[in-house]
């Protein structure tokens, strides 16, 4: 993992056809890492994560390796 890695996190809320509900926005930078390993390493976390887990199918989550 980079000693410079980042993640720029935003939460959004807005009314759904049931209410209202919640996206998540994350821009991860891993500098220094080859592309697709950054990729394969994000989508691993995201799978293995205990907040991903929690919320997977209930809110919408944009995921950007920039």
């Amino acid at each position: 993992m980079p000693n410079d890695a980042s993640i720029d996190a935003s939460v959004d809320i807005g009314p759904i056809p049931q209410g209202f509900g919640i996206a998540v926005k994350l821009a991860i930078a891993l500098p220094g890492l080859e592309r697709n390993v950054a990729l394969d390493l994000v989508d691993t976390a995201h799978q293995v994560c205990p907040y991903s887990n929690a919320t997977r199918g209930n809110i919408e989550v944009n995921i950007t390796v920039i």
